[in-house]
């Protein structure tokens, strides 16, 4: 299977522009998703090959199906789907205020629900296509202050878990990357640069991820559990 269709959520900074970046320099037409236009813009200044831009909120299901449906008219049919955009908001359970329990089981889940349904008739269809999840190692392990990050990432790998089984017999396969904690903005204002030092690097990542997300014949790669070293 030829990849010529990419799309990333969060493709606005950290491990989402780093996919970007090396999808496109494969030659893949990459398409950018995320809340802010200005940022995905950044992303595209350093991409080789073509692009497009969509600014969508992954928590609305309408929204959603008219980018996907857009991007299909536009483009093409999708190839390759990678749910990564995502938030977290770190505190001792009971001080986690409604808001944010409302918007990281909204993005974090429901997004990654809402994207995956909106590829898989075109994909079952073609009988071909590639899914993949970046859920983080909050989808393995509770961890002190992420007890709601935990909770949205837990549900992620199981639904990650659940649409492997669905589409076991099918030419599309479904991958999850549950990654320890990376240099990114996503960490901006909850810890300071001293304590990311030793924190892995996204582009490492997007290279693990790329390599496990590959069609390889006699075997599948299902998930790849990434840890900092300290």
């Amino acid at each position: 299977m030829e990849l010529k269709v990419v799309v990333i959520t969060g493709a606005g900074s950290g491990l989402g522009a780093s996919l970007a970046k090396k999808y496109s320099n494969m030659g893949c037409h990459v398409c950018l998703i995320g809340r802010r236009a200005s940022k995905l813009e950044e992303t595209a200044k350093q991409l080789t090959n073509s692009y497009s831009i969509y600014e969508l909120d992954v928590t609305s299901k309408s929204a959603v199906e008219k980018v996907m449906w857009s991007i299909k008219e536009e483009v093409g049919p999708i190839d390759l789907l990678i749910n990564n955009a995502g938030l977290g908001v770190f505190d001792l359970a009971e001080n986690i205020s409604e808001e944010h329990v409302h918007d990281m089981i909204d993005i974090n889940l429901k997004g990654t629900i809402f994207c995956t349904q909106e590829v898989l008739p075109s994909m079952k269809e073609r009988n071909q296509g590639i899914i993949v999840n970046v859920v983080s190692t909050a989808g393995v392990e509770g961890k002190v202050t992420e007890s709601v990050y935990c909770a949205s990432k837990f549900g992620v790998r199981g639904f990650t878990e659940s649409l492997v089984k669905e589409l076991n017999d099918t030419g599309i396969r479904v991958f999850g990357a549950y990654m320890g904690g990376m240099k990114s903005p996503f960490w901006d204002g909850i810890l300071t640069e001293v304590k990311m030092k030793d924190f892995m690097d996204p582009d490492d990542i997007a290279d693990i991820i790329i390599d496990n997300a590959k069609l390889r014949k006699n075997l599948i790669v299902t998930e790849v559990v990434i840890k900092n070293k300290f």
